[in-house]
């Protein structure tokens, strides 16, 4: 069984940032052959994609909603994916969840529908106004 830890998540003003991190130690050496997902779920709605980068860290989808504020970012020698999540808002409140899944085969766009084979226990992220 693969885990995925998420770390990083918190209660933030409006218009201030939080950093997430996803670790993934026991994907080891393979970790490069990954896609990793950030997603976010918030009370009532459902699941959405926020982020995904390619193994290589080259191809990046980010949503609509956090383009300009969003930054995603990986480490394949630590086996880490980073969120840089700037001028946050109250919306951007629920709980987020890196996810892996084999980049052959697929993309990082239909990764980010929520097609992913491991995922994180959550962190949750509160942005109050």
């Amino acid at each position: 069984q693969v885990q995925l830890v998420e770390s990083g998540g918190g209660l933030v003003q409006s218009g201030g940032s939080l950093s997430l991190s996803c670790a993934a130690p026991a994907l080891s050496l393979s970790f490069a052959y990954y896609i990793i997902g950030w997603f976010r779920q918030a009370p009532g709605k459902e699941r959405e994609g926020v982020s995904c980068i390619s193994g290589s860290g080259v191809w990046i989808h980010y949503a609509e909603s956090v383009k300009g504020r969003f930054t995603i970012s990986r480490d394949n020698a630590n086996n880490t994916v980073t969120l840089q999540m700037n001028s946050l808002k109250p919306e951007d409140t629920g709980v987020y969840y890196c996810a892996a899944e084999p980049e052959f085969g697929t993309t990082i766009e239909k990764t980010c529908t929520g097609i992913a084979a491991y995922w994180g226990q959550g962190t949750q992220v509160t942005v109050s106004s």
